[in-house]
């Protein structure tokens, strides 16, 4: 791992910035990963039918193949300034750490396996795969085709995340997400004054919804993220709905908090209100024991690299093959801040640790949990 190596991988990671890739769509990004593969000589280059786009590191051995994975798709929608900043230690862009260095990455593993000649010596082959739909209403889609693809045919899964390095995901956050809708027959603001707004039963849910009591011990959350809804200043809104968000440590503390909500949208029905609840996504939860080899693998490999490692849990890519009870963790590649804001940045320095870590991190799982 050499200084000209993190600086391509620097590079790659803007020009992916680049390019637009909003949840469902991810075409244009995917098409230079694609692009970017193929220059590269890798193998079984090809993108299946939902946009995952798919390459092979071929290995010189038999043992099952290992997984890495960085997901194509950012919270930013099109029409965003993706004008990048650079500075001595810190690169700033929207979506430059999630995920275009994670995307980087990939490709960081390749030109590290090849500048030590480590790939010749690779008992089996790593596939590397940029995925779809890890964000938003994404729903973990593009995992979940992944591993619907490889199954427990791999040694294990490791996902790329550009940011959070130290930390090691190897438990899957569950999460839950809700449309509630209201519908009511609306009017005009003054003529049919006294008739209910959507709006209006809409944020008197939204203020029950804040009420209700959410567990601290497992750590669960409740966020209404997004409403919309109404026709004009001077409209009784006919139609409004929110989007709401629902997580826990725990499957038995999420299903209670579900339950709660399901309950508090049957008693917003009435005769002239319709309340409905749509569900939209669902991130399994899963873990591994903190004394699985791979995490313990994953925490000598920070160890090495002068970091300390901290176990922890996300809702990431991992959480797909973690609730089918397959070997997988996430990790980061550098640190950063102000993810999923404009003011987004990662930091230059430690992405040589990160690159190493990783690359010995692929090493050791083909040494240790491939046998």
């Amino acid at each position: 791992m050499d200084a000209a190596l993190v600086a391509r991988v620097l590079d790659l990671a803007v020009a992916i910035q680049q390019i637009p890739a909003p949840p469902f769509g991810e075409v244009q990004r995917g098409a230079f990963l694609h692009e970017r593969f193929l220059i590269e000589g890798l193998q079984d280059v090809s993108v299946d039918d939902i946009g995952n786009v798919f390459a092979r590191i071929q290995g010189q051995g038999q043992m099952r193949p290992v997984v890495v994975s960085a997901h194509l798709d950012t919270v930013f929608p099109y029409g965003t300034d993706l004008q990048v900043q650079r500075e001595a230690d810190k690169v700033f862009g929207p979506g430059i750490g999630d995920n275009s260095l994670g995307l980087a990455g990939l490709f960081g593993l390749l030109w590290a396996l090849r500048h030590t000649d480590s790939q010749a010596a690779l008992p089996g082959d790593v596939w590397l795969v940029a995925n779809v739909g890890e964000e938003g209403l994404g729903d973990l889609r593009g995992m979940r085709a992944v591993v619907d693809h490889f199954g427990d045919s791999v040694c294990a899964y490791l996902v790329l995340e550009g940011m959070a390095l130290g930390q090691i995901y190897y438990r899957g956050l569950g999460v839950q997400r809700y449309r509630i809708t209201v519908n009511t027959t609306g009017g005009h603001s003054w003529v049919d004054y006294g008739k209910p707004s959507a709006i209006h039963e809409l944020g008197n849910l939204i203020g029950r919804l804040a009420a209700l009591p959410v567990s601290a011990q497992p750590r669960s959350s409740l966020n209404v993220g997004v409403i919309a809804g109404g026709t004009s200043v001077n409209t009784i809104a006919p139609e409004a709905h929110l989007e709401l968000d629902l997580r826990s440590e725990s499957a038995v503390a999420l299903s209670q908090l579900v339950r709660q909500v399901e309950t508090l949208v049957s008693t917003a029905n009435r005769s002239d209100v319709q309340v409905s609840l749509a569900l939209i996504g669902r991130r399994p939860a899963g873990k591994l024991p903190a004394s699985h080899p791979l995490v313990r693998l994953a925490k000598r490999c920070l160890q090495a690299q002068g970091i300390q490692p901290n176990l922890t849990i996300g809702s990431t890519d991992a959480n797909v093959p973690l609730s089918r009870g397959l070997p997988a963790i996430c990790i980061g590649l550098s640190t950063g801040y102000g993810a999923h804001t404009a003011n987004e940045y990662i930091h230059v320095g430690p992405l040589y640790q990160g690159l190493a870590q990783m690359a010995a991190l692929v090493e050791g799982i083909f040494q240790e949990l491939c046998n």
